[in-house]
């Protein structure tokens, strides 16, 4: 199997790049986010990738490190979750804020994610809860409160990405009020940076 691809990006498009590789051009569904902001045209990038054989197609999945690869692969096993749903799922949220999440029995953070449902979320949730890593999960490093949840709601409601959100719920000092008005605030202050 293709474990790993590196080249120069020929072409950026919707939930893909086109890489050369050897003279040929290969593409690679990716990650939204990184589309977003790690690369651009004619950059060298190395991606580790998972190839899908289906009956009527062959399809390249690349990520930017190990631990994204393998929180894909682990999604790809959980009930009702397609390359798809994965791979959007990988872009929509942080790795940690997945381990945080499932770790903390917190699936209405994973269903803000677009595509994902509560109940797909609870499956998902209930699939990984033995399965996901979650030794970086404590409440110091990312256990999320009933109050940062509706502060990632209120973020997301405002048009910032579940990982943008999370980045700010992380920012704010886990000393910080409970009032969620005020961490509304603090989280503005730290988007607007």
């Amino acid at each position: 199997m293709i474990a790993s691809v590196r080249g120069v990006v020929q072409a950026i498009e919707t939930g893909s790049l086109v890489i050369e590789i050897g003279g040929l051009g290969v593409r690679v569904a990716v990650p939204e986010s990184m589309i977003d902001d790690k690369v651009a045209v004619g950059v060298e990038l190395q991606l580790w990738t998972h190839l899908i054989l289906r009956q009527d197609s062959l399809s390249l999945y690349g990520f930017t490190n190990i631990e994204q690869l393998h929180i894909f692969d682990l999604l790809l096993n959980a009930p009702g979750v397609g390359p798809k749903l994965a791979v959007a799922i990988v872009s929509g949220m942080s790795v940690e804020g997945l381990r945080s999440a499932i770790a903390s029995d917190q699936p209405e953070l994973l269903s803000q994610v677009p595509g994902v449902g509560i109940k797909t979320a609870r499956k998902i949730g209930f699939f990984l809860k033995d399965k996901i890593d979650d030794k970086h999960v404590s409440a110091e490093d990312g256990t999320i409160n009933t109050v940062d949840v509706e502060l990632i709601e209120v973020l997301t409601t405002l048009d910032y990405s579940v990982v943008e959100a999370q980045n700010a719920v992380k920012d704010i000092d886990v000393h910080a009020s409970d009032n969620l008005e005020e961490r509304i605030v603090l989280a503005l202050r730290y988007l607007s940076k």
